[in-house]
């Protein structure tokens, strides 16, 4: 079981920056695959970026490649998206999410992991 907290959301403007943070608690947290996904009012959950449980590896839409940057802090417990160069479409609310290395047969990008956050809005201005 694993509870998951996110911070750091806000209102930018168009060029600007903000870093999100993701707290988990309740089970060891370097078991599990994280990752950050969004979702704009009308529209799909779409994902945005996921590390490995191994924390080597990381992933990120074709849409955010460049931008954003996802790392984890397993001493803290803690998942981050550094989100630059930010744009109106970036307007969201992101989640965080958690996938227990051995929950299977789903790619990184599926919706389907384990565990939510409540979400934290961004919004970016123009």
């Amino acid at each position: 079981q694993v509870q998951l907290v996110e911070s750091g959301g806000g209102l930018v403007q168009a060029g600007g920056s903000l870093r999100l943070s993701c707290a988990a608690s309740g089970r060891t947290f370097s078991d599990y695959t994280m990752g950050w996904f969004r979702q704009a009012p009308g529209k799909e959950r779409e994902f945005a970026a996921a590390i490995r449980w191994s924390g080597g590896s990381t992933y990120y839409a074709d849409s955010v490649k460049g931008r954003f940057t996802i790392a984890r802090d397993n001493a803290k417990n803690t998942v981050y998206l550094e989100m630059n160069s930010l744009k109106p479409e970036d307007t969201a609310v992101y989640y965080c999410a958690a996938k227990h290395k051995y929950s299977g047969g789903y790619d990184y990008t599926d919706t389907r992991y384990g565990y939510w956050g409540q979400g934290t809005q961004v919004t970016v201005s123009s």
